[in-house]
């Protein structure tokens, strides 16, 4: 009987090495799935420069759109206000008319969380970008109504 009372004793031990090993394996890849970055979906050429004929598009107060929304997020880290800044999401709506999308989580002074996206589209046969979401609208200036070849001429007054 002492050989069974033996193989019973060092069965308990092995049985823990396992579950030991595969909680860690567990953990680890739980551990990548969830924090390490994923890999950006391949975009196509016209995805890419509609996304770039936002990015570079001028912005209230400053040179470029992708300029703006890094300023705030810095000055918001300077302030130490909580900021995240999401992934620059493009889809092609119709055509050569994409859309894109980014969406900017802060934190108010009082620790409250605010959400809002912003969303513009790209017209990339007039090389054009239209806001398409109220926060957008706030960054984007607007085009003139009127071409200034189309202002009339009025005759001098006598």
């Amino acid at each position: 009987m002492t050989s069974s009372a033996t193989s019973l004793r060092s069965f308990g031990p092995r049985v823990i090495q396992y579950v030991v090993v595969a909680v860690l394996l567990l953990g680890g890849l739980y551990y990548a799935w969830t924090s390490l970055p994923s890999t950006a979906p391949s975009r196509t050429a016209r995805e890419a420069e509609a996304l770039v004929l936002v990015q570079q598009h001028p912005a209230i107060g400053f040179p470029s759109i992708l300029e703006a929304m890094n300023e705030h997020v810095r000055s918001m880290k300077g302030r130490g206000q909580g900021v995240r800044l999401g992934e620059w999401r493009v889809k092609q709506v119709e055509g050569q008319i994409y859309e894109i999308r980014v969406q900017l989580r802060d934190q108010s002074v009082r620790g409250q969380w605010f959400e809002r996206e912003f969303i513009w589209h790209a017209h990339l046969d007039l090389k054009k970008v239209n806001a398409a979401s109220l926060p957008a609208d706030g960054v984007t200036p607007k085009p003139p109504d009127f071409e200034p070849s189309q202002i009339p001429s009025y005759p001098p007054s006598s």
